[in-house]
């Protein structure tokens, strides 16, 4: 038997199994309405064990936040042109940098439990709009940041592995920007 009481992530975990079951869309849209209304309730509430739900401009202001704040240190070393480099000239270390840094991002919203992050209304059923946002947000600071400041290499392969290098930290800075206070 378990001791804890149950909080709000217990109450959206009930609503999100009876709203699988509805078929009625009225039906459906007052459980939706229910969901909303158990996340605005815990607004006030700490900012870990929170529920989140959705993604606003709220979370892409946080997201971009967090990447320009992991980038800043990535533009100004000068490995970052060099890891770029390596990466560029080796196609299976190019895709393996992208698709670590996508497993990175996915790892750090929807598995590592940091914060309860709740799947809503994905993009065509199955891809959520967090991991989007997030990614996004981070790949465009990487590349405005670089191009800004002027670190983009000339050779547009080693531009793109810098970008890539880059990426990593800048998506994880995204990520943990965007969930860590809550929203």
């Amino acid at each position: 038997m378990d001791d804890e009481a149950p909080d709000v992530g217990d109450l959206l975990n009930e609503l999100e199994a009876l709203e699988d079951t509805i078929d009625d869309p009225d039906a459906r849209e007052q459980v939706a309405d229910a969901i909303e209304t158990a996340v605005d309730l815990q607004r006030d509430s700490p900012v870990f064990g929170r529920v989140i739900h959705g993604f606003d401009r709220a979370d892409l202001a946080e997201a971009t936040l967090g990447s320009v704040l992991f980038c800043i240190p990535m533009v100004v070393e000068s490995g970052t042109g060099d890891a770029g480099a390596f990466v560029a000239a080796r196609p299976l270390a190019f895709a393996g940098t992208l698709v670590a840094t996508l497993a990175l991002v996915y790892g750090v919203l929807y598995v590592a439990d940091i914060q309860d992050v709740r799947v809503a209304d994905p993009f065509f059923g199955v891809i959520p709009r967090r991991l989007v946002g997030v990614i996004a947000a981070s790949l465009l600071t990487t590349v405005l940041v670089f191009a800004g400041w002027g670190q983009l290499p000339a050779d547009p392969a080693v531009a793109a592995g810098t970008i890539a290098v880059a990426w990593g930290p800048t998506a994880l800075g995204a990520a943990l920007g965007d969930i860590l206070p809550g929203s």
